[in-house]
């Protein structure tokens, strides 16, 4: 599943994107914001919970109000119910295109062909769309990369490919309702499953992973630190005792790494030389400190705002009726239909990288980071 990608210079989308009414200066991120509401555009984000949407949705946002869209920015509280009245409202306001970033990808259906009956064009933001037709256009990551990258790292890290070992490991997957979760955790299993096998990877929990759906049963459901605090703490005493150490943990996202380092440390795991490899996905604001604190080892960042340009593109070329861009027509198949996707390299972030990668960029500032 390997791709190559070229990445395309990033432009001001005030410059790329044609001005069609003026915008609104202010406002409630959960309401309709703008002009007219002729030209409005849904953007649906699962949750205020994690950062990452957070700021997902406010750049979008900014892009397309800064390109005349009027907007209608919602959160949904990670309740699907809710994300379906927001969208049945938002079809009500008579939008041009919806901007879906889904709770669950199998429970859009109905609403869905609500929009597709109105003709809105839907675009899945990150997380595909699932068991539906009505859904046009998909923008992401290579999330199968981005587990193969955590994967990656761990064997250079660990040194497997030198014979060392055995290693302890604990692997966790995200929520089973998110599409992503399954490619983050195939990405990385397909690279470690080899050393599982050969027993330079031991699991001391004895999770099972050989079956294709075994994935689900190391789930963490709604991606929630807390929920993977408490496994964590639960594989540690039932499992690490009479000295016995965990060594590596396979975390696909930083909200998991984040209750996991947690875990750690209320069981006297201090950093330093025995301190387990942790991996994370997002470079979240916390995890990148726990990074540059050596309570993380690494984050597969995903510069969100590459993300937001992309799919404001998207959106502005579906409006205009002109050629919208993919780059991936073969991969994602909801179960319905192969979704026409456009995908965006990861990149892998460590502690000596922090400033020239996130910094630099103007991801953060050294401010925020205490450096």
């Amino acid at each position: 599943m390997s791709k190559s990608f070229r990445i395309l210079a990033s432009v001001a989308m005030a410059a790329t994107l044609a001005a069609t009414s003026a915008c609104s200066s202010t406002r409630d991120s959960e309401e309709t914001s703008g002009g007219s509401t002729s030209n409005l555009v849904g953007i649906a984000m699962p949750t205020r919970s994690l950062e990452r949407w957070n700021n997902d949705g406010a750049h979008l946002d900014d892009l397309l109000k800064k390109a005349g869209y009027t907007t209608s920015l919602q959160y949904a509280d990670n309740k699907v119910d809710q994300q379906i009245t927001q969208l049945e409202n938002m079809i009500n306001q008579n939008a041009k295109v919806l901007v879906v970033a889904s709770i669950d990808g199998t429970a859009l259906g109905p609403v869905l062909e609500k929009a597709a009956n109105a003709k809105i064009k839907v675009i899945a933001y990150d997380r595909l769309i699932n068991a539906t037709p009505n859904v046009d256009y998909y923008a992401t990551f290579d999330n199968y990369l981005v587990g193969k990258l955590q994967g990656e790292f761990i064997v250079d890290k660990l040194g497997l490919k030198d014979g060392k070992g055995p290693f302890n490991l604990e692997p966790f997957a995200g929520s089973s309702d998110d599409n992503n979760a399954k490619f983050f955790f195939n990405g990385a299993w397909d690279v470690l499953k080899p050393y599982v096998e050969s027993g330079k990877l031991v699991i001391p929990s004895g999770k099972k992973l050989v079956g294709e759906e075994d994935w689900k049963t190391i789930s963490i459901t709604g991606w929630k630190s807390e929920t993977a605090q408490a496994e964590m703490d639960n594989r540690i005493n039932s499992f690490y005792t009479g000295g016995k150490k965990v060594n590596v943990v396979l975390s696909p996202n930083d909200s998991l790494a984040l209750g996991i380092a947690q875990s750690l440390e209320s069981k006297g795991y201090k950093p330093g030389a025995d301190y387990p490899l942790i991996t994370g996905q997002d470079a979240d604001l916390a995890n990148t400190k726990n990074i540059l604190a050596d309570k993380q080892a690494m984050t597969v960042w995903k510069d969100t705002r590459t993300l937001g340009d992309q799919v404001a593109k998207m959106v502005d070329a579906t409006v205009k009726g002109t050629a919208v861009e993919t780059n991936d027509d073969k991969t994602y198949n909801n179960g319905v239909k192969v979704v026409p996707a456009y995908l965006l390299p990861p990149v892998v972030v460590v502690k000596d990288d922090v400033k020239t990668k996130l910094v630099d960029s103007g991801f953060y500032t050294a401010d925020k980071l205490g450096l």
